[in-house]
């Protein structure tokens, strides 16, 4: 889960950081004094939840929050205020919560376990990646559309190697095979990977690939994707593996195969 936790004050912000670590050691939170810097960091990374100062400069955090739930509907929103006078207008805006400062770790707890929109709904991203048939990528419900068909392989390609961080060499080998002009290719491919970070970023999906040196890989617990689900669930799963897998890549016929297997395994089974 990513929590933002906004709050003009430094000395209350590194209590919040305090409290939200002993509630969520997992999460992933960042802390901001300003509410523009906030708002433009969400414009580029997911959040799950967000703890608001109510009465904040520049953009208050009422406003902050509309704008939030504008990008990520099924944010949760809890406010932070020294008093109780604009508890009516947040829960006009459904918010998840509204604690009193100085909120400790059990009042955040609480909320925290009664969040309006909880991590099982949370869980059902945005990011679908379709495997049965033909490829495809869709965000919030509508296929991505990349200036390049190649960056759209990539990603097929990530999908794929299912979190395996892929380098560079493998994936102009995936793509191009032995077409040779290696220099060429590289930085055919530079361009590919910058094509696939503007159009995510224009998404605000960017979390979804993990950027190393030289290498990319998917978060596949950040998609959803019927073969993932396949794998895991087998009968349970609500995809179904039709014999038809990335039919637009040839590098997926190894795949392919795989999943043959599999199939074949789970009929002998019944």
């Amino acid at each position: 889960m990513t929590v933002f936790a906004v709050d003009q004050s430094a000395d209350s912000l590194r209590h919040i950081s305090k409290v939200l670590s002993e509630v969520l050691p997992e999460g992933e939170l960042r802390c901001f004094q300003s509410s523009l810097e906030a708002l433009a960091a969400a414009r580029e990374t997911e959040v799950d939840a967000a703890l608001l100062e109510v009465d904040l400069p520049e953009l208050n955090g009422l406003d902050l929050g509309q704008y939030l739930k504008e990008l990520y509907p099924l944010v949760n929103l809890i406010f932070l205020s020294e008093g109780r006078e604009k508890c009516f207008e947040a829960l006009q805006m459904h918010c998840s919560g509204y604690l009193l400062k100085p909120a400790d770790a059990e009042a955040a707890r609480r909320e925290f376990a009664d969040l309006r929109h909880p991590a099982e709904q949370q869980n059902r991203r945005r990011v679908f990646a379709q495997t049965f048939g033909n490829f495809e990528l869709f965000v919030d419900g509508k296929p991505v559309a990349f200036k390049y068909s190649r960056t759209k392989e990539i990603v097929a390609l990530l999908v794929n190697n299912r979190g395996a961080q892929t380098t560079n060499g493998e994936i102009i080998g995936a793509l191009w095979e032995d077409d040779g002009d290696p220099d060429r290719k590289a930085s055919y491919l530079s361009n590919l990977r910058q094509d696939l970070q503007n159009t995510l970023k224009k998404l605000r999906a960017t979390d979804i690939i993990v950027k190393q040196r030289g290498s990319l890989a998917i978060a596949p617990s950040r998609i959803e994707c019927d073969l993932y689900d396949w794998l895991e669930k087998k009968k349970a799963s609500k995809y179904s593996y039709l014999g038809d897998y990335m039919n637009q890549y040839s590098w997926a016929e190894y795949v392919h195969a795989e999943l043959d297997d599999i199939s074949y395994a789970m009929e002998d089974d019944e």
